[in-house]
């Protein structure tokens, strides 16, 4: 049997980890920027899955910071793949909980609340995860 090279082995981690969350958890998530990280996942959640659906949505959450072109990238990819995607809008968060910020800023808690209220367990980037990332997966 062939020994796997590190690179090998992070990637069976991590597959093998998406298979557990799949499993193990209700209603799981994952999270979707359309940047490279994000997209680094999509593609180790398709190797998990595959030739099968994916158990989970992919949700984006969209600051409206997000370039034209890294929407239509998002869009373009999850039409080619088939797959669902879920969008929820920080503003939209903003107006529905009538929420104000003396500094002007609602930060990222506000981001990943308008997330969490609607799934059990989101696998997340975790080398790009916030402190206010980690406190909405303690809340879940």
């Amino acid at each position: 049997m062939k020994k796997l090279n590190y690179l090998d082995e992070l990637e069976a981690e991590a597959i093998y980890i998406m298979r557990e969350v799949a499993g193990q958890f209700d209603k799981p998530a994952l999270l979707f920027s359309g940047g490279k990280d994000s997209i680094c996942l999509v593609h180790l959640a398709l190797k998990a899955f595959r030739p099968g659906k994916l158990p989970f949505p992919l949700v984006h959450v969209d600051t409206g910071h997000n370039s034209h072109e890294v929407i239509e990238f998002r869009d373009n990819l999850v039409a080619e793949l088939g797959e669902k995607l879920i969008v929820r809008k920080v503003e939209d968060t903003i107006k529905e909980r009538n929420l104000v910020d003396g500094k002007g800023t609602i930060g990222t808690l506000l981001t990943d609340q308008s997330v969490a209220d609607n799934f059990k367990s989101i696998v997340v980037n975790l080398q790009n995860t916030t402190a206010s990332a980690n406190t909405m997966i303690e809340d879940l």
